[in-house]
């Protein structure tokens, strides 16, 4: 297989969801630990969101062992304080050395009626505490079958764009989840998720020019081990924004392993 050349680097980030009790947690970065071990991984970026409860957890596991794993958050609050209760701060990540926060997944815009005006402030707040926001856009099934995607994605695109202050673009990543895809066993095409991220990128460079070339996509939305080539190979897609499979220590591995192959290297 050919190598991927790309100027950006290419990040996988595990999403266990409402996943792990803290006790499960540790055993399965410790479990990632290992098997990151006989990966040459130096070439890329991966990150792991657990729940709010098991952050500390894993924590104290990366920094022990000094793994190759950056932790993120699967949400926070775009206030600094105060009676948001349930909310979780910028400033209460930062202490606990997240690094990365996903922002308007599809869960949080559907369930929990997140706004594209919350995905704004919401990255104001991440970039405001040297984090990395990884804004998730995407459309519903029904708008796939009416064949809006493009204006829905447009819409939310040019929205997140507002939080976005010029010179971070390079600390800004894009994740395109096809919420028809979430959690249905459906995904979409490699070639199908290159159109859209393609599309995803020249609005980036629309509003932004050149520097959109430096602003990692990637795709989510039944990621797994025998698909993750499918994506990666991709000239406009970036890594990958995994759910169900980043729960199996052995399953994320596998598709840390296929995009460090695919960006040039191997096992070790």
């Amino acid at each position: 297989m050919s190598k991927k050349k790309s100027l950006r680097r290419p990040l996988v980030a595990g999403n266990w969801k409402m996943n792990k009790d803290h006790v499960e947690a540790i055993h399965l970065i410790a479990d990632l630990g290992l098997r990151l071990r006989s990966i040459a991984s130096s070439n890329i970026d991966v990150s792991v969101h657990p729940p709010f409860t098991d952050l500390r957890s894993v924590e104290g596991i990366i920094g022990a062992e000094s793994l190759p794993v950056f932790l993120g958050a699967q949400h926070c609050s775009a206030h600094e304080h105060g009676a948001y209760t349930g909310e979780v701060s910028v400033e209460m990540l930062r202490r606990l050395s997240v690094s990365h926060v996903i922002i308007g997944h599809s869960e949080r815009r559907q369930i929990y009626a997140m706004s594209d005006a919350d995905v704004a402030a919401t990255t104001v707040a991440v970039h405001g505490g040297g984090m990395i926001p990884i804004i998730c856009v995407g459309e519903t099934q029904e708008e796939h079958e009416d064949g809006v995607t493009k204006e829905v994605l447009a819409h939310q695109v040019n929205s997140a764009l507002t939080g976005i202050a010029a010179g971070s673009e390079e600390r800004t990543v894009l994740a395109y989840e096809p919420i028809w895809a979430i959690g249905t066993g459906l995904a979409a095409s490699g070639d199908d998720a290159q159109e859209v991220c393609s599309y995803l990128r020249s609005l980036l460079k629309d509003a932004r020019g050149e520097v959109a070339d430096e602003m990692r996509i990637l795709y989510g939305g039944s990621a797994k081990p025998e698909n993750t080539l499918d994506y990666v190979a991709q000239p406009d897609i970036d890594g990958l924004l995994v759910g169900g499979a980043s729960l199996e220590g052995e399953s994320f591995a596998a598709m840390i392993e296929a995009v460090a192959t695919c960006y040039g290297s191997s096992a070790t």
